[in-house]
């Protein structure tokens, strides 16, 4: 099947619901790094312990605890997407997210933070893997690189929306809990998703076809090899991420200290504008070059990137803005190419399932390098480059492993 029989508006309205479920999931995901350190400099002086370790040793618990809901959220609401469908699976996903960040507004203490984290992240982890499904199988197969790029762009527009709020809304000690209620806002999405979008006609035919057992097939070992390659593709650029660039907010803090409450802010929305470019080009290569020589060069691209700022930058100011802005756009273009080549791994009738359990199973893997970057930073005195620039590392295994893949360039869409 080349097309789909679903209608261009309606095409268009499946691609603005995927682009608005993955941006408001983008803006969930930027609300913690931006609120983390006064949320936690609360909760610490509620304690009254004098302790230098606590805001790095809870941020690292906090995002690992993110992480492992997200990965459990992609295997959960994945499956949901293969057994009753995209669209309602989806909009559950996004209700889930939302709910559970404004949720947060109401925490006390970091165990309770970081638990409405878990819970918010299970319908993040499922919304990517779904949109991406949705997507991909109702518009034609020439506009899967373009389309790849404008869904892992969506993430990093509401990642930069986050931030902006931030440069206009100081968020401190006292204001922080604001910040979380915005992110309540996307469940009035669900609704329009129920009553408009179209359901993919593609999963429609596959399951009255052949039913659906995805977990069974795509462990199967026809599948199994291309499921395990999928992981190591997002754990890379997942671990990259998560386990430094994520941080970059909370080292601009640092630096800058009390008397630049925006430097978190500002560092967060350069690193936002240079991901949403850096997705678009991450597809664009993956379609011009094909798709190993376009992750091998992003690969290539972050890793350089990333030891300039943490190897060579000590100090906030405009150097570490702009390093910030290269960053982000290298290390995020992965997010432009894995909505590309993920789906044309799987079979339709597992596809969700699959591009789930890939993507955030290798968030597991992100949420082990979280913690371990708050180890490294107790071991470095509580150097967040000293601990970056080892966790960055990670993209020489990519570098490494892109070749044993499959090229998929020009291929349909597996049935």
């Amino acid at each position: 099947m080349s097309s789909s029989p679903v209608s261009p508006d309606r095409r268009y309205l499946v691609l603005v619901a995927a682009f608005l479920g993955w941006m408001f999931d983008g803006m969930e995901m930027g609300i913690f790094p931006l609120v983390a350190r006064p949320a936690l400099l609360e909760m610490q002086a509620a304690t009254g312990v004098v302790d230098p370790g606590y805001i790095g040793r809870w941020m690292g618990t906090i995002t690992a605890l993110f992480l492992l809901g997200a990965a459990c959220g992609g295997l959960v609401f994945g499956w949901l997407g293969d057994r009753i469908g995209r669209v309602r699976a989806m909009s559950l996903a996004i209700l889930s997210y939302s709910l559970f960040t404004g949720a947060a507004y109401f925490a006390q203490t970091p165990q309770q933070l970081g638990g409405l984290r878990f819970l918010a992240a299970l319908g993040m982890g499922g919304e990517w893997s779904l949109g991406v499904a949705l997507v991909m199988e109702v518009w034609p197969e020439k506009h899967r690189p373009w389309l790849a790029g404008v869904i892992g762009a969506a993430a990093n527009v509401g990642f930069a929306l986050i931030g902006v709020l931030g440069i206009f809304f100081s968020v401190t000690q006292d204001s922080w809990r604001w910040v979380m209620l915005v992110g309540a806002a996307p469940a009035l999405l669900t609704f329009v998703i129920r009553l408009f979008v179209p359901e993919s006609e593609r999963w429609i035919q596959a399951t009255a076809r052949a039913g659906s057992s995805p977990v069974r097939e795509m462990l199967a070992p026809g599948l199994l090899m291309k499921t395990v390659l999928a992981t190591v593709f997002a754990s890379v650029a997942l671990i990259g991420s998560w386990g430094s660039v994520q941080w970059l907010p909370l080292w601009a803090d640092q630096m800058a200290g009390a008397g630049a409450p925006q430097a978190k802010a500002y560092t967060q929305t350069l690193t936002a504008f240079g991901a949403i470019l850096g997705c678009l080009a991450g597809s664009w290569l993956g379609g011009r070059l094909g798709r190993r020589p376009a992750y091998f060069g992003l690969c290539l691209a972050s890793l350089l990137s990333c030891a300039w700022l943490f190897r060579f930058i000590d100090t906030y100011g405009t150097l570490f803005l702009l390093a910030s802005f290269v960053v982000g756009t290298a290390t995020a273009a992965f997010y432009g190419w894995l909505p590309l080549y993920l789906p044309e791994l799987f079979p339709t009738r597992v596809r969700a399932t699959a591009q789930g359990v890939a993507f955030n199973t290798g968030r597991i893997f992100a949420a082990a390098a979280a913690v371990q970057m708050g180890a490294l930073m107790r071991v470095f005195d509580g150097s967040y480059a000293r601990a970056g620039a080892i966790i960055t590392l990670v993209y020489l295994i990519g570098m490494a492993v892109i070749w044993l893949a499959p090229e998929t360039r020009g291929r349909p869409l597996p049935e």
